[in-house]
């Protein structure tokens, strides 16, 4: 994947599953609008997803903390959701199960996805959220990688603590 195409996400918002391709880069800079839009989908009485990652270069720990507080939230609910990912690259692939996610998540190799967008609409991304509130967000999507996994709690402490004082300097 060359490092010039735009990350961003492809849906298809009314199929069912909610189909979802993550394209580029995964990162703190677009998880924000993502999570916004599963939001959305719930609130819409949506609870099925799948994320294809094939089109995926690499994905940091906020994203995956926002994948964490997503699959935490589906199994909240009382007819409990399911988020697949699929057609995960080996890195991606060792991020997921090295924090512990794939006790969360359904991994799936892909080879049944025929739904996932190709030239889907483009999840918009524009207007980001400002510092304050982006430092929530990836307090909280670290808070989610910690619930999913307690052992992460070490591998994110300064994270977690620089992120709780900028947040509480708000």
């Amino acid at each position: 994947m060359a490092d010039a195409v735009k990350p961003g996400f492809l849906i298809d918002a009314d199929s069912d599953p909610v189909a979802i391709r993550v394209v580029g880069r995964a990162s703190f800079q677009n998880s924000s609008c993502l999570q916004d839009f599963l939001n959305e989908r719930l609130k819409a009485g949506r609870a099925r997803f799948v994320m294809d990652f094939k089109d995926c270069s690499t994905m940091d720990s906020t994203f995956l903390g926002m994948l964490a507080g997503a699959a935490i939230q589906l199994r909240k609910l009382p007819v409990p959701g399911s988020l697949v990912v699929c057609r995960l690259n080996a890195r991606n692939l060792e991020l997921v199960q090295n924090l512990g996610l794939h006790r969360l998540l359904t991994i799936d190799d892909g080879s049944g996805v025929s739904f996932a967008p190709t030239e889907g609409a483009q999840l918009d991304c524009v207007g980001q959220a400002n510092e304050l509130e982006q430092a929530r967000r990836v307090l909280q999507a670290h808070e989610n990688l910690v619930a999913a996994d307690s052992s992460n709690q070490a591998k994110f402490k300064d994270v977690l603590t620089f992120l709780q004082d900028q947040v509480s300097k708000g």
